[in-house]
């Protein structure tokens, strides 16, 4: 069984993309799990895989807590009497007793299974997005993969991102299938659906437009002050010139106009 164990943790781990250590807390939540239904309380169960040999232990714990805070005695144990059990013990500390070790045969597949796989799926996510952090990037362009409620789910690469209702330009109408481009507001690393929270309003979004169109900024010899915007009707920048031989003005217009219709493109005629 323990050989098996094993074959399944390099299985999911070479599928997914994942260290097996993720695989490894996976399969012992779900073997927890299944261990705590042998009890009528609401008890909490640790189990402990070997990583070499896949062979796994159970243990029933307890966290020591003040005598008087005792709030979950399934789950808590007063120093008092932490200290007759474990004469080292401290609060904080958790006093654990072995148990039985469930057969993993019986378990229930499927609620491994899904266990397994929300925590890979969970790692996948946190790496995807840690992997676009790393690059530094301030815009998302991708697909509407969907829409929510008037919220667009925006699908770039392996990443997901969410473009809410509010921070659409009015007058413009997002459908699936349409592509976009957006500024990251916000990252919420709680949220159990997308966890980039994008805009298409923020003044910061016709400033990063800007810096994409004008390599003049990007290199340093001008510099965007400000912005303000009313989204999808007028938009105002403020330009700075590091090198007085260069118009601001004239350099984020450009030839005929093509550098600033380029931003008013993006942003449905504003």
């Amino acid at each position: 069984m323990s050989r098996e164990i094993l074959l399944l943790v390099d299985a999911l781990a070479r599928e997914k993309n994942v260290n097996r250590d993720v695989v490894f807390g996976a399969l012992e939540l779900a073997l927890a799990s299944a261990t705590k239904k042998r009890f009528a309380e609401d008890v909490d169960v640790r189990v402990a895989i070997d990583r070499n040999t896949g062979n796994y232990d159970s243990f029933r714990r307890w966290k020591v807590v003040p005598d008087e805070l005792i709030e979950v005695p399934p789950q808590q144990l007063g120093l008092s009497e932490a200290l007759q059990r474990k004469p080292d013990a401290k609060l904080e500390d958790y006093i654990e007793e072995p148990l039985e070790a469930i057969e993993f045969g019986r378990i229930g597949a499927q609620a491994a299974k899904q266990v397994i796989l929300q925590r890979i799926r969970d790692a996948e996510r946190e790496q995807i997005l840690n992997d676009f952090l790393s690059r530094g990037d301030e815009l998302v362009t991708g697909t509407i993969k969907r829409m929510e409620r008037g919220n667009a789910i925006v699908e770039s690469g392996r990443l997901e991102a969410l473009l809410p209702r509010e921070q659409m330009i009015p007058k413009e109408n997002l459908r699936s299938g349409d592509r976009v481009r957006a500024w990251v507001m916000k990252i919420d690393r709680g949220a159990r659906g997308p966890q980039l929270i994008l805009s298409r309003t923020a003044p910061q979004f016709i400033m990063k437009l800007f810096e994409l169109e004008v390599p003049e900024i990007e290199e340093g010899l001008l510099e965007i002050k400000s912005a303000a915007r009313d989204p999808g009707i007028r938009a105002k920048i403020a330009v700075h010139t590091n090198d007085k031989r260069i118009d601001p003005i004239g350099t984020c217009v450009g030839m005929r106009g093509s550098r600033v219709q380029a931003v008013t493109q993006e942003l449905a005629g504003e």
